[in-house]
């Protein structure tokens, strides 16, 4: 039996697509939902976004829009402020044998550093992938899980799975992760046809 895991980022406090990405993945057998990042930034339903994660149990790491937005508040005490304090660099998990390792933009723990590897059209640049796969060549995770580019893909590069599963909001999608066979599908939200690679200006 595969254990199935979602993935989803860059949430950018708009709930909707948000909400139809934890009942899409929940209808699709997820166990888990990870979330690489940027809770915070652009949107303005940031307190909404933080109920559901917490409400869906989804495991999330801090982006540089988390980081930013918590720089603007200060030291204030409300929901959404505490639950982004709270927020690892880094999870490293073992499920069904593979290692996974999640990120918002690139290991070991940048915010801002993104795995870049699609054109504009959405096709695979082959100098950033190898570039990258170069990277990653000491890299020893099965699978990494990362998020900050607002790109879609499933790509490996050294011995490692890297997958980004877009922003719920930008890009309209999110992902669902099979284990042991590291198996990924992608799903299209907000009855929207999936953007895979989002250019600035452009949403």
């Amino acid at each position: 039996m595969s254990t199935k895991i979602g993935l989803i980022s860059d949430i950018h406090a708009n709930s909707a697509p948000l909400a139809e990405a934890v009942d899409v993945l929940g209808g699709a057998g997820a166990e888990l939902i990870l979330c690489a990042g940027d809770v915070a930034g652009y949107g303005v339903e940031l307190e909404q976004c933080v109920r559901l994660l917490a409400d869906n149990g989804c495991r999330t790491v801090m982006g540089n829009h988390d980081l930013w937005y918590l720089e603007t508040v200060g030291e204030a005490a409300d929901p959404a402020a505490a639950f982004l304090r709270s927020l690892p660099s880094v999870i490293e998990l073992t499920i069904e044998g593979r290692t996974l390792y999640m990120v918002h933009a690139s290991p070991p723990r940048s915010y801002d550093e993104g795995i870049r590897l699609l054109d504009e059209s959405g096709a695979l640049i082959a100098a950033q992938t190898s570039a990258w796969g170069e990277r990653l060549a000491g890299f020893e995770q099965d699978i990494l899980v990362v998020g900050h580019t607002h790109q879609v893909f499933a790509q490996p590069l050294g011995g490692t799975l890297v997958i980004n599963p877009g922003s719920t909001w930008f890009n309209h999608t999110c992902a669902l992760l099979s284990l042991p066979e590291c198996e990924i599908e992608f799903f299209a939200l907000s009855n929207q046809a999936p953007v895979k690679a989002w250019h600035w200006g452009v949403r």
